[in-house]
């Protein structure tokens, strides 16, 4: 891209940012769903106020544009106050027309606001379109943590984030389509989505029970990572809780806790609950743990029976990596189960595809590399080619060779070895010295 254009860009980015916040100012028919989410980052102050007034600073962050008032100062409809730092338009008609000949389709369904401004003047342009695709602001950091500091006290929302992590759908990296799925799970999360999509019929028609979930499979098949790109598909927060956490003593009453677990994710609905260690539940039922811990784990099956995605909009997932160990009383409060086994040498390569799209590779050959990976999960498969990588940076090396995994493969399983003899004989000396590169159970949680 020539420096020409690069200048022309940056000036449609703070037209298009100066531009959204006077015809978001003057027409109040407009909530903070129209602005795009990097324009309502620097307009929320616990809502949107009228009049925005757009600014260097606020133009900086929303547009990246390094000085915004040089990139459009020599535009003659543009003005600039040097005190307090506001661009405005000196004739906003001339503004807009100029916006209008250098803006197409992509660019305003990204924008509800000049959407609708523009929608009867570009082709293709859809308000309601636009307005449906933006990210909705419920989905927001700065929306999630008003709504936290306003229901709990400092020390009630210092513990819940204790026990709970909340991710907005922006903070998730990765996306479906970065994740190799079997048929049955990609039948399943279809039809959550549809679920969703159509959960006021479904309540019209008396099918509420329904959007609770169970991930069943081994450490680092996927079970959390799925949750995580479902919330980024779908727009929503995902809320997420570890069940031995509930039995911390850092965190007061553990029965209460469990309560509050839900009622973030009510307070934050629509979003998701994924409720990780699920068999959790059926170890300490089966137990002599402390009445408490048992009285904490009633509450959560009394509230998993009453959260509802259609009464509740909460998507509830549980993931258990020993579906053994859950009774039939922790079963029968899901509606469906979804199976994540540890992937068949098709999915091994189709994984390695994947995840190697943005490496250079000479003599690539993701089917011998699966075929040499028998047993691996996907998690398994990342910590391999990282170990790739670093190994080829160390002789100042950016292009891999096949020789360069398959040497990676044998190292980790020759290490993988001898974490599982350490763990049989109890040598925990031995695995902190393997713990650069096996951190806890020797999986990438990120991707369990």
């Amino acid at each position: 891209m020539s420096d020409a254009d690069l200048e022309t860009d940056a000036q449609r980015a703070v037209v298009e940012f100066v531009l959204t916040a006077a015809v978001y100012t003057e027409h109040r028919e407009f909530d903070p769903d129209d602005l795009p989410p990097a324009y309502r980052a620097v307009f929320w102050e616990g809502g949107i106020e009228r009049p925005l007034s757009p600014t260097e600073d606020t133009a900086r962050e929303a547009t990246g544009v390094g000085d915004p008032w040089a990139a459009v100062s020599e535009l003659m409809f543009t003005d600039h106050d040097s005190f307090s730092g506001d661009i405005t338009f000196s004739d906003r008609g001339i503004a807009k027309e100029w916006f209008r000949e250098r803006a197409d389709a992509d660019l305003l369904e990204a924008n509800p606001v000049l959407a609708k401004c523009l929608e009867d003047e570009i082709e293709d342009v859809d308000y309601e379109r636009a307005r449906e695709r933006n990210r909705p602001a419920r989905a927001d950091r700065a929306v999630i943590d008003d709504l936290l500091e306003e229901y709990f006290d400092e020390d009630e929302e210092e513990e819940m984030l204790d026990l709970v992590d909340v991710h907005t759908p922006s903070e998730v990296e990765l996306t479906l389509d970065d994740i190799v799925l079997t048929g049955e799970q990609e039948g399943e999360i279809h039809k959550i989505v549809k679920a969703i999509e159509h959960r006021d019929y479904l309540a019209d028609i008396g099918l509420r029970e329904i959007g609770k979930l169970l991930f069943v499979g081994p450490p680092g098949t996927g079970k959390t990572s799925v949750a995580r790109a479902l919330a980024r598909k779908l727009d929503l927060p995902v809320v997420e809780v570890k069940l031995s956490m509930i039995t911390s003593q850092y965190l007061g009453e553990t029965a209460k806790n469990v309560e509050k677990t839900f009622e973030v994710a009510k307070r934050l609905a629509p979003c998701i609950l994924f409720i990780d260690e699920f068999d959790f539940v059926a170890k300490t039922r089966d137990s002599d743990e402390h009445a408490a811990i048992k009285r904490a784990v009633n509450t959560l099956l009394k509230n998993i029976d009453e959260v509802s995605l259609i009464n509740d909009e909460v998507l509830l997932i549980g993931a258990t990596n020993h579906p053994h160990q859950l009774d039939a009383a922790a079963w029968r409060r899901f509606d469906e189960i979804v199976n994540f086994p540890k992937p068949d040498r098709g999915m091994r390569a189709d994984i390695l595809q994947v995840v190697t799209r943005e490496m250079d590779i000479a003599d690539f050959d993701p089917v011998g590399l699966a075929e040499r990976t028998e047993g691996l999960t996907g998690s398994d498969l990342r910590l391999v080619l990282r170990e790739a990588v670093l190994d080829a940076l160390t002789e100042e090396r950016t292009t891999l060779t096949q020789g360069d995994l398959l040497a990676a493969v044998e190292d980790f399983e020759e290490r993988d070895t001898l974490k599982n003899l350490d763990m049989i004989e109890g040598d925990h000396d031995a695995l902190v010295a393997g713990g650069s590169d096996f951190p806890g159970d020797g999986h990438d949680h990120a991707h369990d």
